[in-house]
């Protein structure tokens, strides 16, 4: 990963963090940090990650699939576990 010293928001981004902080937030009030909304959504990547692969013994690959499968986390049964953004 490449560190960078700004992070451009673009309408999409701002859209998406936006929707993720309606996610975070505690009730309709609350107005969390970006750096909270940014924390939990990379939390959540990662822990779902996690979840996808304790699960590939216990579960069949085509319902992990039909569960798991996002425009961030691409599945192929029980291949791998792809990034769609690079």
């Amino acid at each position: 990963m490449s560190r960078r010293t700004s992070l451009k928001l673009t309408d999409e981004r701002e859209r998406l963090l936006e929707q993720a902080s309606e996610i975070v937030a505690a009730d309709e009030y609350d107005d969390p940090p970006m750096s909270v909304v940014i924390d939990a959504a990379l939390t959540h990547l990662v822990e779902s990650k996690e979840n996808i692969d304790d699960a590939r013994g216990d579960v069949d690959p085509e319902t992990i699939q039909m569960v798991a499968n996002t425009s961030v986390i691409g599945l192929r049964y029980r291949t791998s576990v792809e990034s769609k953004f690079r």
